[in-house]
């Protein structure tokens, strides 16, 4: 039997190892398009992966899933559901684009506050691998590449709140109570992009339109950053290897790009011509800035990574997984 909060094997297996020779990773927010990734490319590196989310998903997700809202949860219960899973690093992929500022501060701020008490009450404390945001620093010069040196100063409840996240994180690792890093990301293309997103309300209104609709969008003239969720995921699992702790890290494609370049790909990847967009439409509301380059060289140096996956394939990949 398996009490609340304890992890629920997803099916039958052999006996597992000894701890010594094990690696598992807890995964938070693991039904999410980076939770997905990342419980996708642990899975791949060899490590048996606890999914922890407060739905359970309609399949399959991880070694063991655990439903649990890790923002309101107990610590000292989550310290024990990471012990009794053997746990050694946790990646906390939580959040998004929340509307209400109570939501942004009970997922970004307190979710991180319990989440790191958890991990200082646990009897081998973790790794933390914190997946934050490139909208942390807030709205920069345009044609500037954004480094790690870039005083923050974001502007807007998400892009504070998720600062304020990372900072915690920050300091518990540089007071050396949990060995911590932040990857602040770019935002996010391919399979399963959430569709609170911009890009991904986009797919799913182009999935319901019919043959010859046209769709309704005022498209803007801001350019960002992108980069493929499975390369986040791979920086991720990098993370968790590297002797680092304390560190900020940019996570992007290093490349600034139009979105009327990204919605031709997609256009494209959809069988689509360009007449489909009737610009026009209801104004996008932005929630970070309106320019963002991300400067990865420490990352590529620290963590030996670079991203594998072009605007071209991730935009197509996208496309046709939310087709299933």
């Amino acid at each position: 039997m398996t009490g609340p909060g304890q992890p629920r094997p997803a099916a039958a297996a052999s006996p597992r190892p000894p701890r010594r020779h094990r690696r598992v990773v807890a995964v938070l927010g693991a039904t999410g398009c980076v939770g997905t990734g990342v419980c996708a490319a642990f899975a791949s590196a060899g490590y048996e992966v606890l999914a922890v989310a407060r739905r359970r998903p309609s399949g399959s997700v991880g070694d063991m899933f655990v439903p649990l809202d890790v923002s309101t949860a107990d610590p000292a219960g989550l310290a024990g559901l990471l012990d009794g899973a053997g746990v050694q690093v946790v990646v906390n992929a939580t959040g998004g684009w929340l509307t209400s500022e109570d939501g942004n501060e009970r997922h970004h701020v307190r979710l991180v506050e319990r989440l790191l008490t958890a991990a200082e009450l646990c009897s081998s404390v973790p790794r933390v691998v914190q997946i934050g945001s490139i909208h942390e620093y807030g709205p920069v010069p345009y044609g500037s590449a954004i480094d790690e040196s870039v005083v923050p100063r974001p502007t807007t409840p998400y892009a504070r709140t998720k600062l304020a996240g990372s900072r915690l994180v920050l300091q518990a690792a540089r007071a050396g109570r949990v060995p911590a890093v932040v990857l602040r990301a770019v935002n996010v293309l391919g399979p399963g992009v959430a569709t609170a997103s911009f890009l991904g309300s986009v797919v799913l209104r182009l999935r319901e339109l019919p043959p010859g609709g046209r769709l309704p969008l005022s498209i803007g003239d801001f350019e960002r950053d992108f980069i493929d969720v499975r390369d986040l995921a791979d920086a991720a699992v990098r993370a968790a290897e590297a002797p680092l702790t304390g560190e900020v890290l940019n996570i992007g494609l290093g490349r600034a790009v139009g979105i009327r370049t990204i919605l031709s790909l997609l256009l494209r990847a959809a069988g689509r011509d360009a007449e489909t967009i009737d610009e026009g439409g209801e104004p996008v509301t932005s929630r970070g800035g309106d320019w963002t380059l991300a400067d990865t060289r420490l990352a590529r140096r620290l963590l030996g990574w670079a991203p594998r996956i072009g605007l071209q394939q991730s935009v197509r990949d996208m496309w046709e997984a939310a087709g299933r």
